[in-house]
């Protein structure tokens, strides 16, 4: 006797979206405890967007830094920094320090290098905070994301046009809600057609 499967209905598809946004709610909630939580444990984090540190810290890694008195750091030490503002550079540079010394004045004078760069980073510079996050651990990989979340045409894709079906899906269940009201004249049951 020949088994008769009933061919998937309305009730198929609505599981296979239910199941497929409760999946998409849960990897969503995981990245963002992922992302506030090492902010709980006193680290800072970095995404690594250029080449100099690659073999130690690949483009695309994420590096997550502890802040140590400026006093402590030593060389071999890698920073995440602002070099000065002479040196053209107006983004953050994550590079090891190579060299440290001190001024006239007594003040800590650092000399950095990206383990990839042949040669040191041609400035010199004294930081004017107190304490200096430093690398403790780095993820592979991870900073892609955001990297391609800095875009704004990645950004529009991967966050508006969800966020649009959703709305979207949000008012089609609105408009059958107010569709499907009470009748008061059927003793508040819903008119069906």
């Amino acid at each position: 006797m020949a088994a008769h499967r009933r061919p998937p209905g309305p009730g198929a598809a609505r599981r296979v979206l239910s199941g497929a946004g409760t999946l998409a709610l849960t990897v969503v909630s995981l990245a963002a405890v992922a992302f506030v939580l090492p902010s709980a444990f006193g680290f800072q984090r970095y995404v690594i967007t250029g080449g100099s540190m690659t073999g130690t810290y690949d483009k695309g890694s994420v590096v997550f830094e502890r802040a140590v008195p400026a006093a402590d750091l030593e060389v071999g030490d890698v920073i995440t920094y602002q070099p000065p503002a002479a040196s053209g550079v107006t983004t953050l540079v994550t590079h090891r320090i190579i060299r440290i010394g001190h001024d006239e004045q007594g003040r800590q004078v650092l000399r950095t290098q990206g383990d990839a760069n042949p040669d040191p980073d041609p400035w010199r510079f004294s930081l004017t905070a107190e304490q200096q996050p430093v690398v403790e651990h780095a993820v592979p990989y991870v900073g892609w994301a955001l990297i391609a979340l800095a875009d704004r045409d990645t950004r529009m894709l991967v966050i508006g046009v969800p966020a649009g079906l959703i709305a979207l899906l949000s008012l089609g269940q609105l408009v059958a809600a107010l569709r499907t009201r009470p009748d008061p004249a059927l003793g508040g049951r819903v008119r069906t057609a």
